[in-house]
């Protein structure tokens, strides 16, 4: 498939604009079918992207044989389902993050992927980045040495966005697999994806999602309803690799916190980094520490850019062009952390991997 790749987007919810919009810009990318269980809504997109099918079953979308490669934009809870159908149907697959709601059914995608010889990309968006590329071309350049600690901080004030990301039944969780997957990940994939051994997690559910408080907005879901919140308010976690190195990681829907935070820095034998809030690497230069600020064009992640990116890099790959940066394998790796901090937080211990 060196040419053109007909695309067909599954859920036309909040995230899917950005792939509408990444695709739509691509000039080897064509939009040709999009579904969704709101017919309306499919047609709203179909109208917008002049797509010429619209489907409402997941399943008769697959079955059209103009289609190369689908994103799944769905909630979390059918993201393995369709995943596994579209492999088995031979189309090559954009995931969104988190690739299932638990370790089995990731298990089983990674087998649907090695039966159908077809990719699957996992949404992990933050790894095509601009930013992150820079990084690890240091990384990797042994700038900054192995690296042994990091930490991140995913910390919303008032930020729950209500429905199916407040539904634990459709979205698995809360804010550790709705944002604190992507700084998880992010570390992670930079300290170069080593295997977990030990995770020690908790969760909070004490604030519930504060649908009381006026004069501060917040984005919510279009199918908000402020009665049904059933996901943590907060996590925290330390996660122990193989290796040696360690991760630690907050996140949050809401807390009683000044404002709100976002904070990625990794720690080397030679040098450190700070991802967020802006992009600076820390290094020793003839007995001298140095932060050097990178003249570039985005400090920080770029939301629109970062999708951009991982859209145009995910056609080469169903081109066969290149090979994707975040596999099927690191999905599977990402639910054993996922359901390790909760597991952990669920049994009050640390879980302990073979």
């Amino acid at each position: 498939m060196s040419g053109t790749v007909r695309i067909g987007v599954i859920g036309s919810g909040s995230i899917s604009e950005m792939h509408f919009g990444s695709y739509n810009k691509n000039k080897t990318a064509e939009i040709v079918a999009v579904c969704d269980l709101n017919e309306e809504r499919a047609k709203a997109k179909a109208e917008k992207y002049n797509i010429p099918h619209v489907y409402t079953d997941y399943r008769d979308l697959l079955a059209n044989p103009d289609i190369d490669a689908v994103s799944v934009c769905t909630w979390n809870n059918s993201h393995a389902e369709i995943s596994i159908a579209a492999l088995r149907a031979g189309k090559h697959v954009l995931c969104e993050k988190p690739l299932s709601k638990t370790l089995e059914e990731a298990l089983a995608v990674e087998q649907a992927v090695k039966d159908s010889g077809k990719t699957l990309q996992v949404g992990f968006v933050r790894r095509y980045a601009s930013n992150t590329r820079i990084v690890k071309s240091f990384v990797d350049n042994g700038e900054l040495g192995p690296i042994y600690y990091a930490k991140a901080s995913c910390i919303r004030k008032l930020g729950n966005p209500g429905g199916w990301f407040a539904d634990k039944e459709r979205s698995g969780g809360g804010p550790l697999i709705d944002i604190g997957v992507h700084v998880i990940d992010l570390c992670w994939y930079l300290m170069g994806r080593p295997k977990v051994k030990s995770i020690s997690g908790n969760t909070y559910n004490r604030l519930g999602n504060r649908s009381n408080i006026k004069n501060l907005k917040f984005y919510k879901a279009a199918d908000y309803n402020a009665e049904l919140n059933s996901v943590e308010d907060m996590a925290n976690a330390l996660i122990r690799f193989e290796n040696g190195a360690s991760l630690l990681v907050d996140v949050s829907f809401t807390l009683h916190a000044k404002q709100d935070e976002l904070t990625v820095k990794l720690f080397g034998e030679k040098g450190g980094v700070e991802l967020e809030p802006e992009l600076t690497l820390i290094m020793e230069k003839y007995d001298t520490i140095l932060n050097a600020t990178p003249q570039i064009d985005n400090l920080s992640f770029e939301f629109v850019q970062g999708f951009q990116d991982e859209i145009d890099y995910f056609i080469e790959v169903c081109q066969g062009k290149k090979t994707t940066l975040s596999p099927v394998q690191d999905g599977v790796e990402m639910m054993k952390m996922l359901c390790g901090v909760y597991e952990s937080a669920a049994q009050g211990r640390e879980i302990w991997f073979e």
